[in-house]
């Protein structure tokens, strides 16, 4: 997802967000340890995205 695309969202959506994707993480890592990982650049791109979310919601919380 884009930056703006998280800016758009309430902040409780980028709670629910954040936890989704923390869940989406520990399903590749664990993908990862069994060899069923196909692309090992989603985790890099989760990561990303988990960080993003937060970016963003620390901004909303401080304005």
């Amino acid at each position: 997802m884009k930056a703006n695309e998280f800016s758009a969202m309430t902040p409780d959506q980028l709670t629910e967000k954040v936890a989704d994707l923390k869940k989406e993480l520990f399903n590749l890592r664990f993908q990862l340890a069994t060899g069923q990982l196909q692309n090992t650049m989603q985790i890099t791109a989760v990561k990303r995205d988990i960080a993003r979310a937060k970016t963003v919601l620390r901004q909303k919380e401080q304005a």
